[in-house]
């Protein structure tokens, strides 16, 4: 049976720990993400994160716990899930001296993706994101907005069933953050499967549902309404404000 597809989970995790010395960055995970799920995972700096995406995403070796990512084991298998998931940060990772379409081809081509094959995807990822006008450009030229678009379609150059993008519209001007996050589910609408972290919260409450972090320990999980009935308070914002205070309380 291909573990792509017997499942509705395309991210299961089962107490999903990680420890570095004597901190533990990540404690006792579970989580369940389903698959064409936008998914948010909230939390203050340093509440486990970018830890738990390192973990699934095949980078970072689990210390305790299990975890598997479109039907792959994160232990067993990273290599085969680097190879079916995207992955975005705030910083892009672009080749400042590359345009937009040498990028494009170069993230296409480290995806095994070549000849007649390579140039379809190009010019639908082009079309996709409305790149035509800027093509010839060089990246380090771009602005915060094109860049972002860019990133994108470099993490998508080869079709993943699950996308990663760790705080991606930090520093993006408004109108570029929501043309990124109609492209988002516009994905998600196709069957991608998106985990997103932001500390914008008006992008939280586009999320299909939510997931707070604090200290390594998961808080929460659920729907915005769900999120809000269980803290009491009127907006995620004011959901993530109490976090906030609880890490700082804890840390003083």
């Amino acid at each position: 049976m291909n573990p792509e597809t017997h499942s509705d989970e395309a991210v299961v995790t089962r107490s999903l720990t990680k420890r570095f010395g004597a901190l533990v960055a990540v404690q006792a995970l579970d989580l369940s993400i389903h698959r064409g799920e936008v998914f948010g995972l909230l939390g203050p700096n340093g509440s486990g994160k970018t830890t738990t995406i390192r973990m699934l995403c095949g980078l970072m070796e689990p210390t305790a716990g299990t975890a598997t990512v479109v039907g792959f084991d994160v232990r067993r298998d990273p290599e085969q899930i680097r190879r079916r998931i995207g992955y975005m940060s705030q910083k892009f990772g672009l080749y400042d001296d590359l345009t937009v379409r040498e990028n494009i081809r170069f993230y296409a081509s480290i995806y095994g993706l070549h000849g007649a094959e390579r140039s379809e995807r190009e010019a639908e990822l082009v079309d996709e994101l409305d790149l035509e006008a800027r093509v010839k450009q060089l990246a380090g030229t771009l602005s915060g907005g094109w860049k972002q678009r860019l990133a994108l379609a470099c993490a998508i150059a080869h079709g993943p069933a699950m996308l990663f993008l760790d705080e991606p519209t930090a520093g993006v001007d408004p109108a570029s953050r929501r043309l990124f996050w109609q492209k988002i589910h516009g994905l998600a609408a196709q069957g991608t499967t998106i985990l997103v972290t932001t500390h914008y919260m008006d992008e939280a409450e586009q999320c299909h549902r939510l997931a707070f972090m604090s200290r390594g320990h998961l808080i929460a999980v659920g729907t915005v309404p769900e999120i809000l009935a269980q803290f009491g308070q009127p907006t995620v914002e004011d959901v993530f404000i109490e976090l906030q205070r609880r890490d700082e309380g804890a840390t003083v």
